[in-house]
């Protein structure tokens, strides 16, 4: 173990030293600020990836640097502060808490319990299921771990898993990325889904319907690869339940909390549900509507939380992070770092239009390597104007090769590239280690055997020619 930790930190101080030498010797060819931006690209991703530092504090260095370098604004390196995705994050926090505090997870728990802690595996599957079904009715990755996580926790409580047990580790993961990355097959239900829609409608004036969406991606990114991470999951952090302590367990908990104050919770958070629901009809984005509830929850004399509890309820580490990943985005594309990758993939593409898997499996490629660089909502950002050229190189559509970004911004590698996996393991209070236990065979899975079965599906549905 201590080889392999000592070889990844090798390997990363290579990466670290390579960016100082950009930074001490600039490209020739390139403004210094392009640089000097690439090698605080660089290290940024090499300090998130290879855990050098906690992901706030790398957060506060990419920061500093930017900053000091002057390479953006600062009112659009701190923009992410500001954004829907930070606000929705707080709100979060707050949500949670008050679900927990209140004992309303473990009440919900003892309803579920009796029909999934029959088995570990059940109950595995019994909440990726749930998770993949409530990204059919709610459009954030983050509020549906905020209502599924401690809910989660209370049943692995439940059934006798203790912290950084296997089995509660299986359970956080397991939500955790079910929560999020099945959901990229459903439109309206992650944030990168709706950037590729929106700049696809404005640059080709491409639509895409719900239907069509979801035909295309759902059965293989959604049903196919929810299937093979409940397989990971359970091989991974393998679990049994004991049956007599969970019954013996089952009518303890309730009675240790005020069942007037569940009640309010329940209340708050159903109408804040039917707002993040009905969002397409109201118009109110759902960190808003969050925000309004953690409002009412800290409300003195009316709400669920006492005001001492909000530094507590919220992770800033995670608020400070998230931020970072944002403008490290927005560096991304402003440096000119982004559209240069772009065009230095096409010469990655093969020569041959003849060659459809190959480009089918570079195209998707493609995508899954820019979101290591720009974090997967900067995925869109960068690529969606190069559609037009990727389609002249490979003879396929723009819609074709605009669908291919799915592919490759749901191959998730590592957690840093996406935010709401972050907040659902620190909701879970389990260790981002575990996480990343799941993703790498998962992105493998996904390379060697759910992309060539995507390109089966979509020559089937005559998306490829």
């Amino acid at each position: 173990m201590e080889n392999k930790i000592s070889i990844k930190k090798l390997i990363a101080f290579a990466f670290i030293l390579f960016a100082v030498y950009i930074m001490l010797f600039p490209m020739a060819n390139q403004p210094v600020a392009f640089s000097y931006s690439a090698a605080v690209i660089l290290i940024t991703l090499t300090c998130w990836s290879a855990s050098l530092f906690p992901p706030f504090l790398t957060g506060l260095i990419f920061f500093a640097l930017t900053i000091t370098l002057q390479l953006i604004e600062p009112n659009l390196l701190f923009a992410g502060f500001g954004s829907t995705a930070v606000w929705l994050i707080i709100a979060g926090f707050i949500i949670g808490s008050a679900i927990s505090s209140s004992g309303l997870d473990k009440r919900l728990a003892a309803i579920i319990a009796p029909h999934l802690t029959i088995s570990y595996p059940r109950l595995i599957a019994g909440l990726v299921v749930s998770a993949i079904l409530l990204g059919f009715i709610m459009p954030s990755s983050i509020g549906r771990a905020v209502v599924l996580i401690p809910i989660g926790m209370a049943l692995a409580e439940k059934v006798g898993f203790t912290g950084g047990s296997n089995g509660r580790r299986g359970i956080a993961t397991a939500l955790a990325i079910a929560c999020n990355m099945p959901s990229f097959a459903v439109l309206p239900a992650n944030i990168p889904n709706m950037i590729l829609a929106g700049s696809s409608e404005n640059l080709f004036n491409v639509h895409f319907g719900y239907m069509e969406y979801l035909l295309l991606h759902f059965p293989v990114l959604g049903l196919v690869k929810s299937l093979a991470l409940i397989w990971l999951v359970l091989k991974l952090f393998p679990a049994t339940i004991n049956a007599s302590e969970n019954s013996a367990q089952s009518e303890q908990q309730n009675t240790e909390f005020d069942h007037k104050l569940q009640l309010k919770v329940l209340i708050i958070l159903s109408i804040t549900l039917l707002f993040w629901v009905t969002d397409s009809l109201h118009g109110i984005n759902a960190a808003w509507v969050g925000l309004v509830a953690a409002i009412l929850l800290l409300m003195p004399k009316f709400g669920v939380l006492e005001a001492k509890k909000f530094n507590s309820s919220i992770d800033f580490g995670t608020v400070i992070f998230v931020s970072a990943a944002l403008g490290l985005g927005t560096l991304v594309n402003v440096s000119g770092v982004g559209e240069t990758m772009g065009e230095a993939f096409i010469h990655l593409l093969p020569e041959s239009v003849e060659s459809t898997f190959l480009s089918f499996m570079s195209l998707s490629l493609i995508s899954t390597v820019t979101g290591l660089v720009t974090t997967t909502p900067g995925v869109p950002t960068v690529l969606t104007p190069m559609a037009a050229d990727f389609a002249q190189a490979t003879g396929f559509s723009v819609p074709a090769v605009l669908m291919t970004q799915v592919i490759g911004f749901s191959t998730v590698i590592f957690p840093y590239q996406v935010a709401p996996l972050i907040i659902a393991m620190q909701l879970a209070k389990e260790s981002l280690a575990s996480l990343l236990k799941i993703t790498l065979p998962l992105a493998l899975i996904t390379l060697i055997i759910l992309m060539p079965l995507d390109y089966l599906w979509w020559h089937l549905l005559g998306w490829i020619n």
